[in-house]
């Protein structure tokens, strides 16, 4: 019970740190990488280990390849995904495996 209540306390502590310094620009960041995470594991991981994102021969190199790979994959598979919803893994995976600078 102790532990549950500190785990509580810290996660309150940190959301509302993030809500001070970050504000809603950075909440809603987080919730498109959220986003884009449960697509990409909803939809991505039966194909692709964490190896694929690492492999020598990768197809993403930056940013844009990056974006031009997830557009590729979920229209290969018959997805349907909003440019949001591209938007959305990509920041996913570079936030997970690339860390590439970003251009709007």
């Amino acid at each position: 019970m102790k532990r549950l209540l500190i785990s509580v306390t810290i996660g309150a502590a940190l959301t509302f740190e993030l809500i001070l310094l970050g504000g809603p620009a950075l909440s809603q960041s987080l919730r498109d990488a959220r986003h884009g995470e449960l697509l990409y594991e909803t939809h991505c991981i039966t194909c692709h280990s964490g190896q694929v994102h690492w492999r020598e021969r990768r197809l993403a190199t930056d940013w844009a390849s990056l974006v031009l790979q997830v557009e590729r994959w979920q229209n290969n598979n018959g997805l349907g995904w909003t440019n949001q919803d591209v938007a959305d893994v990509a920041q996913y995976l570079n936030n997970r495996y690339y860390g590439y600078p970003q251009r709007d």
